[in-house]
Parts: C-alpha cells; sequence; structure tokens
C-alpha cells in the first residue's frame, strides 16, 4: 500500500528547502512592498485560503502594524469597496494557478491597478503569468488532491512575506526557526506516522469529525475539514473557532462524538481548553493535537508542526475505509 500522497508527504521538507532557495529575492522583494502599503488581501480557495487565515491570525496575535482581508476567489471578485490605485497590495494562492475563482479575482485586482502578487506551483499557469509579482513553489507536480507539498509551501511564502515586514518583537528567531522547518518536518514525518495510523484505525468507523483551534490554528482546522476530511477521506467535518464551541457545537456534541483539538498554548486556548473540558465532561471521543507534545518552537509556526500528524491520520483513516487519500470523486478542479 503506498498511494501517491505518501510520496508527497514525504517530499514536503526538500519542496520546502528548494521553494526558500529560489524564492528568497522575490519574498523579501514583496515584504518591502508590504511594509510601503495600507492594506494587504489574501485570495484563495480550498487548501490555499487556509494558508491566508492562518497567517493573518498569527500577525494579527502578534502585529499591529499590517491590516490584512481574506477573501475566497468570488468573495473578493464582487467586493465593491475597491478602488482604483488604492495602496494594496492582492497576494493570490493556488496549487495550479488556474482556480477560476482566484484568477478571476486576480484580473479584478488588476483592472484596479492594485500590485498582484501570485503564489503558485505551475510556472506557466495564468496566474504567475498575469501578475505583476511570481512566486514559485517548488514542488514540482502535485496530483494529491490534499495539498501537501503546495499547503507547507504557499503556508511558509505567506509567513516570511508577513512576518519579515511585521513588527513582531521575536520575528528574527521566529524567522529563524521557520528557515530550519525543512529539518523539523523530516523527523516529524518518522516520528508521528505510527502513533496516527492507530489513531485512524482505531476512528476509522466514524462518519462525521468536529475540527477545532484557535488563532493560526483555525486555518489548519478549517483545511482538515474542508480538505482533509472531506475530500481525502470521504467523512462528514465541521471547521470552528474554539471560541464559537459555546455557539452552536455544544448543543451537537454529546458522548462519543469525534471532535479534533488543536492547541497550541495562546492566549486565546483559555477557551479551547474550556471546550476539552466540557468535551472530557460529555466523554466525546477527543482527539487533542498540541503542540508541545512534537516541537518547541515560536507557538505561532503552529500550524507548520501540526499538519503532519494530521496528514498522517487522514491518510490512514482513508486506507482503512479503501479510499485512495488523494484522489477525489467529483472535483478534478472546479471549473465553474
Amino acid at each position: 500500500m503506498n498511494y501517491k500522497m505518501y510520496d508527497e508527504m514525504m517530499e514536503q521538507p526538500e519542496a520546502l528547502r528548494k521553494t526558500f532557495e529560489s524564492e528568497f529575492a522575490t519574498l523579501d522583494e514583496v515584504s518591502n512592498l508590504v511594509l510601503e502599503a495600507d492594506k494587504i488581501y489574501l485570495i484563495g480557495c480550498g487548501s490555499s485560503i487556509s494558508t491566508c487565515y492562518s497567517v493573518r491570525d498569527a500577525i494579527r496575535m502578534s502585529s499591529t502594524n499590517i491590516d490584512i482581508e481574506v477573501y475566497t476567489g468570488y468573495e473578493f471578485y464582487y467586493n465593491k469597496k475597491l478602488v482604483e490605485g488604492e495602496n494594496s497590495i492582492a497576494i493570490f494562492t493556488s496549487q495550479s494557478g488556474e482556480t477560476a475563482d482566484t484568477l478571476a479575482s486576480l484580473r479584478r485586482a488588476n483592472e484596479f491597478n492594485i500590485h498582484t502578487v501570485a503564489i503558485s506551483n505551475e510556472p506557466e499557469s495564468s496566474m504567475i503569468k498575469e501578475a505583476k509579482t511570481q512566486i514559485i513553489t517548488q514542488c514540482e507536480t502535485e496530483t494529491a488532491i490534499l495539498g501537501t507539498k503546495t499547503y507547507i509551501t504557499q503556508l511558509a511564502c505567506l509567513y516570511k512575506i508577513l512576518f519579515e515586514a511585521s513588527d513582531y518583537e521575536n520575528k528574527t528567531e521566529l524567522l529563524a526557526q521557520l528557515t530550519e522547518m525543512p529539518k523539523m518536518l523530516e523527523k516529524m514525518l518518522i516520528t508521528t506516522e505510527d502513533e496516527n495510523k492507530q489513531l485512524a484505525e482505531e476512528f476509522k468507523d466514524e462518519d462525521i469529525f468536529y475540527c477545532i483551534g484557535s488563532g493560526p490554528n483555525f486555518g489548519l482546522a478549517y483545511k482538515l475539514a474542508m480538505t482533509m476530511l472531506m475530500e481525502g477521506a470521504i467523512k462528514h467535518a465541521c471547521p470552528e473557532y474554539s471560541a464559537e464551541f459555546r455557539h452552536g457545537l455544544i448543543e451537537r456534541v454529546e458522548k462519543d462524538v469525534p471532535i479534533i483539538i488543536l492547541k497550541s498554548d495562546f492566549e486565546s486556548d483559555e477557551i479551547t481548553d474550556k471546550a476539552i473540558e466540557f468535551s472530557k465532561n460529555l466523554e466525546l471521543k477527543s482527539i487533542i493535537y498540541d503542540l508541545k507534545d512534537y516541537a518547541s518552537v515560536d507557538k505561532l509556526l503552529s500550524p507548520f508542526i501540526l499538519v503532519i500528524p494530521l496528514e498522517w491520520f487522514v491518510y490512514y483513516l482513508a486506507h482503512f475505509n479503501g479510499e485512495d487519500p488523494g484522489a477525489t470523486r467529483h472535483i478534478g478542479k472546479v471549473r465553474y
């Protein structure tokens, strides 16, 4: 048993290493543009927008000098507040560079003479050709739908751009740890497989998973539910901010309901801890991924670390249900 997703997971460290080597100068160039801009738009769909959510919330937790708004592709396209020639930067993320929603929004931004930046894995794609600044992740072609190499490299590019331009007091250490991330990922890929294989076998018969996280972990919870579990493992899933647990989800949880909780000791994880305690009292099937159990890094880098055990969990969850975790039934890249 060896699905294509397995190979692409194992290639993540090298893809990230090559992307840093190839795109370092351009990432710095975009950071300088961000310093001069009044507003930053981050636009993507699926796994790509999850990277936007994570970096936005990480910046908001740590920095006061960058104004960020996140949009899915068509939400940006229909945004009526754009101003011709406004002093903003629009950064578009897409694995293929052909995502219809995101490409339409890039073209709209160009019409408004907004500086456009495309982060994509395909150098000949429409987004790369039409953006004013191009960042090409060095993942080679990625075929598994979940986005492993492209997720980690997109996320790293966004962190490098925005934290380099931020006033975060610990940004030097964070950026140094980001540079060392390929080594950390290599270790994580080896040390987290067996535990999550066993966990997947235990949960293989479950049909629905709730996924919650706070701060930058919400973006990862979104990816986990929307692409990894629903697209890869063919399970129903719902993402929530930890703070929203008590507004709706709390009425659905009951004994033996599975809930995946991402935790990194953020200040806002005070609410995550309350959700954990409530779930424990109701005897939910809680799966807790806590950053401190895996690595000693700046907490804001949590999504880079926690995504690896989650990839293994979803990989084997699909396998134990007779599914290829990298295949899809209906998507095949949506073109409408």
